[in-house]
C-alpha cells in the first residue's frame, strides 16, 4: 500500500488527483494539506511513502517546506510553473508534473515513484525490497499493479505489447518502447526487435535463441551485442 499526502492549496487539485489515485490499487491517502504548514504539522507525527505537491502556495512554498524535512519521502511536483522544474530534481523529487496533467502522465509519474518508492518510518528509511517493485499496466479499460520480478520477458504485437508473466499473460495497448521505459536495464535486455527479456528468468541460450522457462526467443541479429555483453 502507497499511502500518500496531497499538499495544494485548490481544492479542485486535491479532487483530481485523489480521482486519478482511486483508479489506481493500493494507493491510500492519509491526508488533505492545503498549505505547508499542515502538512509539517502531520509529518511531525505521521509519515507517508509519496507527497503530491504543488509550489505557489501561501505561508511556506513548496520547495522551502522541502528543504525542512529531515526525511523526505518520494515527491511528485504538481504545479502550473514549468521554470522551476531544474531546482526541484536538484531537491530530488520523483517528477513534475504541469497542471493541467492527464491520466496518462500521472500514471507515468506514478510508476515511476513505484520502482524507487521507500516506505519511511520517523527519524528513519526503510528501502523497499527490490523484488517487491511494481509498474500499473493498463489492459481492459482497468490497471494492474504487475511486480516486475515475475515478468520473463516482454513481446511486441502492432502497437500491442505482451508481458509475460510466471503466472499470466498481460497484454496492453503501447508500444514495446514505453514498455521498455518501465522496466530497469539492469535487469532487462532487449534481444529481439519484437522482443526484451529478464535477465534474471534467462534459462539458457543456445545459438540464436534463449530459453526461458517453456518459451524460446529468438536473437536478431543486431542485438547479438547486448547478449555478448550480458555473458562476459
Amino acid at each position: 500500500m502507497i499511502k500518500y499526502l496531497i499538499i495544494d492549496d485548490e481544492y479542485i487539485a486535491h479532487d483530481i488527483i485523489k480521482g486519478y489515485c482511486d483508479l489506481l490499487p493500493n494507493m491510500q491517502l492519509m491526508k488533505n494539506c492545503y498549505d505547508a504548514l499542515e502538512a509539517i504539522e502531520y509529518l511531525n507525527n505521521n509519515s507517508v511513502d509519496l507527497i503530491f505537491l504543488d509550489l505557489n502556495m501561501p505561508k511556506l512554498k513548496g520547495f522551502e517546506f522541502l528543504k525542512t524535512l529531515t526525511s523526505q519521502p518520494n515527491v511528485i511536483v504538481t504545479t502550473a510553473y514549468e521554470e522551476f522544474a531544474l531546482e526541484g530534481y536538484e531537491l530530488n523529487i520523483s517528477d513534475y508534473l504541469l497542471k493541467p496533467f492527464s491520466f496518462e502522465r500521472f500514471l507515468k509519474a506514478i510508476n515511476k515513484t513505484v520502482r524507487s518508492t521507500t516506505s519511511t518510518k520517523k527519524n528513519s528509511i526503510e528501502k523497499k525490497d527490490a523484488t517487491s517493485e511494481s509498474i500499473f499496466l493498463r489492459t481492459n479499460n482497468k490497471y494492474i499493479q504487475v511486480t516486475i520480478d515475475t515478468i520473463q520477458y516482454i513481446e511486441a504485437a502492432g502497437n500491442y505489447t505482451k508481458v509475460i508473466c510466471t503466472n499470466e499473460t498481460i497484454t496492453i495497448r503501447e508500444k514495446i518502447s514505453a514498455v521498455l521505459e518501465l522496466l530497469s536495464d539492469s535487469n532487462f535486455i532487449q534481444v529481439h526487435k519484437s522482443f526484451a527479456v529478464s535477465k534474471k528468468h534467462i534459462k539458457s541460450i543456445e545459438g540464436n535463441r534463449i530459453f526461458i522457462s517453456e518459451h524460446i526467443i529468438p536473437i536478431g541479429k543486431i542485438y547479438k551485442e547486448n547478449i555478448n555483453r550480458l555473458l562476459k
